[in-house]
């Protein structure tokens, strides 16, 4: 019987010739030539697929207990800055799972989709209001997607304008991480503008940038130091003025949702993380979705097709269906109309809050935030000395004095119970750890976290003999400390039989 501590063979290992957990229904192909008339030669198998022959029993036993295994937010505390693994509603979970939802095959016929249309029509409307834009676009399928969404606006709104000689995006070095690489895939050039003493954007290194050649600012608000941008309407002066256009990152928005929204701080753009903000479980890769959001003035741009609601000519009440590409359009940006389960789960999390309640959100998770800051300041100073919103950048620089690495710290959590912060990002702090306690943990959890992080760094101080557990965790997970450069170097990404 295997247990938790014992090793988990590969499924490939539990594999016995001839065994099977399901009976799949007899193959109507052609067999002998006539597969050859449906599908190149090219195209067929030699040999059959190498897959483990196990039973139902085998699998459902071997995936619960790799379950066990894994580190999540249903069994711990999980501070992963920027990621924002927040423990979300189970029962947004359910109501995306309806069969009405679960069940409608994307190319439903309008007239049968009606209430699947009247959510997203209805979504679209409460994100407007939440963000204070004019018109949405719930197609990109992540946030990253809804960025290059955005920087897509941006550039047909120049060309419309006739003025493609505006290349140039300015990112702020304590932006998203992924804003440059979005900007550039939309064709533009990216530059750097260095942060100030506070944290927030340099607004006179900004000025320098803003001429003739400048498309937009792309700026997130908290930024990545967890911080507000205090200065956030002169620099949106500053960039309408020079004809550019603020693009808002809403990778932050749950710390500011229901209090300020983008549009009254002078954003033209923005896109929001459903999956950060509004109750998708977030982490390994999705999934996810991105909506963009425009000022009036560009709703021409966005992508589509968006549903819109129509009266029924004699008949009572409303209708909804799809309104296709306008000319000016951006086109679409993928192949049906975004995550839809997200989309149910974000708008079941938005009615079940109502405007106090996200209004409540943002202020619990701001307020934990501070209070794990007060916690750790001793051991894991702030990287800036002001209060943060929704998580706090630490200077992991402090840990060396108990002979620590930020690197140590977290792989020492994992043995206390923990999930470990984002380390090392942003890049513009050393020993960078990103901690967002996010507003669903309680004050105690908080708490323990902080005299996790006590426990190692008092340990590591005793001397290297004393805490040479601290340095080569963790100890007591399934995995401990990997060869991190030979991963990255040399992956092991297939399974391939012993000859």
């Amino acid at each position: 019987m295997t247990v938790p501590d014992q090793p988990e063979p590969l499924i490939f290992d539990l594999s016995q010739p001839g065994r099977g957990g399901m009976a799949l229904p007899r193959v109507d192909v052609p067999e002998g030539g006539d597969v050859e008339d449906l599908l190149p030669a090219a195209a067929l198998r030699q040999a059959p697929p190498r897959l483990p022959e196990v039973s139902e029993l085998q699998v459902v036993r071997h995936f619960t207990r790799l379950a066990r295994r894994n580190f999540a937010v249903d069994t711990g505390f999980y501070p992963l800055g920027s990621c924002t693994m927040k423990y979300n509603p189970k029962i947004n979970d359910e109501l995306a799972g309806l069969d009405g939802f679960a069940g409608l095959h994307p190319y439903t016929p309008d007239a049968w989709a009606q209430g699947a249309l009247r959510v997203l029509w209805e979504l679209e409307q409460a994100l407007c209001r939440i963000t204070g834009m004019a018109a949405c676009s719930l197609q990109p399928a992540a946030g990253a997607h809804g960025e290059l969404a955005g920087m897509l606006i941006t550039a047909a709104y120049h060309r419309a304008r006739g003025d493609g000689a505006r290349r140039r995006v300015a990112v702020p070095a304590s932006a998203h991480g992924t804003n440059p690489a979005s900007a550039a895939m939309a064709g533009f050039e990216v530059v750097e503008v260095p942060a100030d003493a506070r944290g927030g954007t340099d607004i006179e290194a900004l000025r320098a940038l803003a001429d003739e050649r400048l498309a937009a600012l792309m700026l997130t608000n908290p930024n990545t130091l967890g911080l507000f941008e205090e200065n956030v309407a002169a620099l949106a002066d500053l960039v309408h003025a020079a004809g550019g256009l603020m693009y808002y990152d809403g990778a932050n928005l749950n710390a500011v949702v229901g209090r300020v929204r983008p549009g009254d701080m002078g954003f033209d753009i923005c896109h929001l993380n459903l999956h950060k903000t509004f109750s998708t479980p977030h982490g390994m890769g999705g999934p996810g979705a991105g909506p963009v959001g425009v000022r009036a003035g560009l709703e021409r741009f966005l992508p589509g097709p968006r549903p819109v609601r129509r009266d029924r000519p004699g008949e009572p009440g409303e209708a909804f269906s799809w309104e296709d590409l306008g000319p000016d359009s951006i086109g679409r940006v993928r192949a049906l109309y975004g995550n839809f389960a997200v989309l149910v789960r974000a708008y079941a999390y938005i009615l079940t809050h109502g405007g106090e309640g996200l209004r409540a959100v943002s202020g619990h998770a701001v307020l934990a935030a501070n209070y794990l800051k007060m916690l750790l300041a001793d051991a894991l100073p702030p990287a800036v000395d002001r209060p943060c919103m929704h998580e706090y950048v630490a200077d992991g620089r402090a840990l060396r004095g108990a002979g620590l690495r930020a690197l140590d710290l977290c792989k020492a959590l994992l043995d206390h119970g923990f999930h470990a912060p984002t380390m090392y990002f942003p890049l513009i702090v050393e020993e960078a750890l990103m901690i967002e306690p996010t507003e669903t943990e309680s004050r105690q959890m908080l708490e323990a976290f902080a005299d996790a992080v006590h426990a190692i760094v008092a340990e590591a101080a005793r001397g290297a003999e004393a805490s040479a557990g601290v340095r080569q965790g963790p100890l007591e997970t399934p995995v401990g400390r990997i060869d991190e450069a030979r991963a990255a170097r040399r992956p092991v990404l297939r399974w391939w039989p012993e000859a």
